[in-house]
C-alpha cells in the first residue's frame, strides 16, 4: 500500500513505528493498515502534532474526537485551522509551541496536567 517506504532506511522507520507504538499508543495492526503515517517527519510533522492533540484533550479543549491517523495526515493549513486557531483565547502561546516543536524544540508551554 506504501512502496515508496521501501526507500527509507530501516532505523528511520523503526524509530517512527517505535514512537506511534510506544508514545502515542497505536497498535501494530492500525499502523500496517495506515502505512502513510511512515511516510511523515518524525520531528517535522508526528512528535508536534501528538503534542498538539494530547495538550488539547488533557486539557479539554478538543471538542471533537480526532485521530491521530486523522490530524498527521491532513495539510498543515487545516491543521491549523481546526485544531491551533480555535484555542487561540484558551491557549494563546499554541501556535508558538506548535511552530517550536516543528522545528525540533520541545516548548515549555505545553503542560500535561
Amino acid at each position: 500500500m506504501a512502496p515508496m517506504l521501501l526507500n527509507r532506511s530501516k532505523d528511520t522507520l523503526r524509530c517512527r513505528f517505535e514512537f506511534l507504538v510506544s508514545e502515542v499508543g497505536l497498535e501494530p495492526g492500525y499502523i500496517a493498515h495506515r502505512p502513510v503515517m511512515l511516510y511523515y517527519s518524525l520531528e517535522g510533522r508526528l512528535k508536534p502534532r501528538y503534542y498538539v492533540l494530547k495538550f488539547l484533550k488533557e486539557n479539554g479543549l478538543l471538542d471533537c474526537d480526532w485521530s491521530f491517523y486523522t490530524a498527521v495526515t491532513r495539510s498543515d493549513k487545516y491543521f491549523m485551522k481546526k485544531c491551533i486557531c480555535p484555542h487561540q483565547e484558551a491557549a494563546p502561546h499554541l501556535a508558538e509551541d506548535y511552530a517550536a516543536a516543528c522545528r525540533g524544540e520541545m516548548p515549555s508551554n505545553f503542560r500535561f496536567t
